[in-house]
């Protein structure tokens, strides 16, 4: 009965033994496992890499199209706002150059009616007068400038009354004279540009 005793405790010790040595191989194992499992992920990043550079090899070209078309349309956008921005500033220029001369125009205008009141008033004998010629030629260059800058007379006696040309300050009952027809002017309007610089003061007939 003794010996079936000390049988046993060797049986035991040598599955102990057994047992650490079953553990290392698995851990072995589990690392040859890993191990090689690694030229597995570095095939398929070499073989990305690879398409990769494939791709990497058309971008230029594609980069390089793609980059002219921007400044293409850069460029178009940029002369289409000058073009834009000179239309602007020269229409600005013209409107103030407009306002400029018709202010100008306004404040000479009275002093051509006092030439025509005073070439108006000179007697007949005394029109070959030097000085009376003199003043009838400076009044003629005057109006020729004005009508170089674009300054016109509105016609007004015997032409129907337009209320867009025409101020009515009197009427007067003449069946000889057709209907809203001016028969007096009692001042000259002037135009600038087509633009109404003064209404024509006119007597109208009804």
């Amino acid at each position: 009965m003794e010996e079936e005793k000390t049988t046993v405790p060797e049986e035991e010790g040598k599955k102990k033994e057994e047992a650490p040595g079953t553990a290392g191989e698995k851990a072995e194992g589990a690392e040859k496992t890993e191990t090689s499992g690694e030229p597995e992920e570095k095939t398929a990043e070499s073989a990305g890499k690879e398409e990769g550079g494939k791709e990497e090899a058309k971008d230029p070209a594609e980069e390089a199209k793609a980059k002219i078309a921007e400044l293409t349309d850069r460029l178009q956008r940029q002369m289409a706002e000058f073009e834009n921005f000179r239309k602007r500033t020269d229409k600005e220029k013209s409107a103030m150059f407009d306002l400029g001369s018709r202010n100008v125009i306004e404040k000479i205008l009275p002093v051509i009616d006092n030439f025509e009141r005073g070439l108006a008033g000179v007697p007949e004998e005394s029109k070959e007068d030097p000085f009376v010629t003199g003043m009838e030629r400076v009044y003629r260059q005057l109006m020729t400038e004005l009508e170089a800058l674009g300054v016109k007379v509105i016609e007004a006696k015997g032409q129907p009354f337009n209320p867009d040309l025409h101020n009515a300050v009197m009427h007067v009952e003449d069946d000889t004279i057709d209907e809203n027809t001016v028969v007096e002017e009692f001042q000259k309007g002037y135009t600038f540009h087509d633009s109404i610089v003064r209404y024509s003061m006119v007597k109208v007939a009804n």
